[in-house]
């Protein structure tokens, strides 16, 4: 680790807009302030995930539809903020006074990113703007309102070299990865090569409220910390981000966006991590955790159980389960798993999600974690453009052949910068300006086999049609309509399902 340089007096506001109590940490902002902190500038955070931007949270969302247990917030203290969210960030903004304010942003945050920009729009205070949306739409990023600067790609090193040439008085302009709104036009700096994710500083989790390290479990809320093991994907998902990363770095640079962690360094940091935070639970940030090398995992395992020991829970694709792998989860202290399957149909997946493992492939792998007891949630999309109902039902075929925890059901949401966005705007199915407002609601494409509505429905009714266990599919269909007959059904259907699938009676 570098010591701490010493103190300068320039102050960076890090402004986090968040889907309401999404509580899980992000891993971005704690990086960029280990960077700065250890050259001696001075950070604080606006977060808006503790105040109430929305009628319901996601994760209670995801407990009426039946993909989560009922857990509750205020057992570990959990509530959301009575202030006023924007006045809030201004009394901030005035009593820190900072030299430079950046935003994290996403597309599902822009609508609050543009509300807290308006709010201080009359401080003259440079903004800059990182995260995937810039790096992905940088042309109608670096357009709103109130940002004069956006990162496109990594932010460590761009960061700091913008903060200590600001605080020495130089011309930043020119610095790669960001670009710059000027009276003469925008400059666009090249980007740089990837960072080496070896040496940069631990993260620190310090500028977040204590509140923030809770999250849902199964029913329960666990201190949980989010680790950084990799960045990117090697596969090539066409509704995901990373294949436009990866092209992105790879055109740009010659270098490749997809890298992994040193073992040791992550466990190092880890076992500094866990003696500040004293977490509950372990989160690894990684789209693939299993798409590493058998002697890696082996070497991880070893030092985990020795040094960590405490339950974590993973992500990882079916085609990287194999009997080795689930045996070192397993012996390690793995508690639960994601699993993406997304689609049933083999072809339709092939040929439109570019997910190219079979559906013995799926069937083999999760057999594997059933063996091992292993608890696992299966992760599905409905609605993706041309899918149709019988595409669906070959999804709930497979599940109803494994035996997971629980299942995700979302709805497609149609990301600027992925290949099926452009797919879907090329298609004629999505306006180019579309919005998307969380995963669970998804974007509602035009001239569709099925209907936003009727998606709705299929996705009320999906953990019933997967989950229990003699399944009537004629009465379970009734809750895909919205009317008093279907709410009956839902209501009905659903202390079956809290019996026999959450054993848990219901009154």
């Amino acid at each position: 680790m570098q010591p701490i340089s010493p103190h300068k007096d320039f102050r960076v506001l890090f402004v986090y807009p968040n889907v309401m109590l999404i509580t899980l940490l992000p891993v971005g902002i704690p990086v960029l302030h280990s960077c700065l902190k250890n050259a001696g500038f001075q950070t604080k955070l606006f977060d808006t995930t503790l105040y109430k931007t929305e009628e319901t949270t996601f994760d209670m969302k995801k407990v009426d539809l039946l993909q989560l247990r009922k857990f509750s917030y205020e057992d570990v203290g959990v509530t959301v903020k009575k202030t006023d969210m924007t006045a809030d960030f201004v009394q901030l903004v005035n009593e820190y006074k900072p030299d430079l304010i950046s935003f994290s942003i996403v597309q599902d945050t822009i609508g609050i990113a543009k509300q807290l920009l308006a709010s201080i729009s009359d401080t003259n205070i440079p903004v800059i703007a990182g995260g995937v949306f810039p790096t992905l739409c940088p042309e109608e990023a670096i357009s709103i309102e109130g940002i004069d600067i956006i990162c496109v790609g990594e932010g460590e090193e761009a960061l700091l070299e913008l903060c200590e040439g600001m605080y020495r008085k130089r011309d930043v302009k020119s610095i790669k990865n960001l670009w710059f709104k000027t009276d003469q036009g925008i400059i666009k700096n090249e980007i740089r090569r990837p960072s080496d994710i070896n040496k940069l500083p631990y993260i620190d989790f310090d500028l977040f409220e204590k509140e923030r390290l809770y999250r849902p479990m199964q029913g329960k809320m666990y201190a949980m910390i989010h680790i950084e093991i990799d960045r990117g994907c090697p596969y090539n998902c066409s509704y995901c981000a990373s294949p436009r990363l990866r092209e992105l770095y790879q055109t740009r640079t010659s270098r490749k966006y997809y890298r992994q962690k040193n073992v040791d360094r992550v466990l190092d940091e880890m076992v500094a991590l866990v003696k500040k935070y004293s977490p509950g639970y372990i989160d690894f940030n990684s789209e693939t955790f299993l798409a590493r090398p058998i002697e890696d995992l082996k070497h991880f395992a070893a030092r985990y159980k020795k040094e960590i020991g405490i339950p974590f829970w993973c992500q990882t694709r079916p085609e990287t389960l194999n009997d080795e792998k689930v045996a070192l989860l397993k012996d390690m202290g793995c508690k639960n798993m994601n699993i993406g399957i997304e689609s049933g149909s083999e072809a339709f997946r092939k040929r439109v999600l570019k997910r190219t493992y079979s559906n013995e492939d799926i069937l083999k792998g999760l057999q594997i974690l059933d063996k091992y007891q292993i608890q696992y949630t299966l992760n599905n999309i409905i609605g993706f453009p041309d899918e149709t109902r019988e595409n669906i039902f070959d999804t709930i075929d497979i599940i109803r052949q494994v035996h997971p925890t629980t299942v995700n059901v979302y709805i497609f949401a149609a990301y600027r910068g992925t290949p099926l966005f452009d797919y879907c705007v090329e298609k004629g199915y999505l306006e180019p300006d579309a919005a998307v407002h969380q995963l669970i609601y998804g974007t509602e494409l035009k001239n569709q086999p099925l209907s936003y509505q009727q998606l709705k429905g299929i996705q009320r009714a999906f953990p019933l049609y997967t989950m229990l266990p003699d399944p009537d599919f004629d009465r379970i269909r009734l809750v895909e309509t919205f009317d008093e007959k279907g709410n009956a059904a839902f209501e009905e259907l659903k202390k079956e399902f809290y019996e026999h699938v959450f054993k848990i009676k219901t009154p």
